[in-house]
C-alpha cells in the first residue's frame, strides 16, 4: 500500500468514526457503564502515554533521568504539592540527572 493510500484510507477511517458518533443514538451512550468508560479512559490513555514516553528510547526499554523526574512528581503528587511546582520539581530532577551525567 502506498503511502497516500493509506493516508487516504486512515482519513476516511476518521471520518466514518466521527460520522458515526454523531448518528449513534443517544440512549446508546447515557448507560452507567459507557459514562464510567468515557470519563476513565483519558486518563488511561494519558498514563499509558506517560509510561511509553519514560520508560522507552528507541525500540527499547530503559531507565534514565526521565523515570527519576516520574519518580518525583509521584512522590510531590502524593504530598499534595501544587501541579506546577510538581511540574517543575520533576522537570529539574531529570535536568540535574543528565547534567551530572548520572542518566543519558
Amino acid at each position: 500500500m502506498t503511502l497516500w493510500a493509506t493516508v487516504l484510507t486512515a482519513s476516511a477511517a476518521a471520518f466514518g468514526l466521527k460520522y458515526a458518533g454523531h448518528v449513534v443514538p443517544h440512549h446508546w451512550l447515557e448507560g452507567p457503564r459507557t459514562r464510567r468508560v468515557t470519563g476513565l479512559l483519558p486518563v488511561a490513555l494519558l498514563a499509558a502515554l506517560v509510561a511509553v514516553q519514560t520508560f522507552t528510547s528507541g525500540h527499547a526499554l530503559g531507565l534514565d533521568a526521565r523515570a527519576a523526574g516520574v519518580g518525583v512528581a509521584v512522590v510531590a503528587l502524593l504530598l499534595r504539592a501544587p501541579f506546577l511546582a510538581v511540574v517543575v520539581l520533576a522537570a529539574a530532577t531529570a535536568g540535574a540527572l543528565r547534567a551530572v551525567g548520572l542518566a543519558a
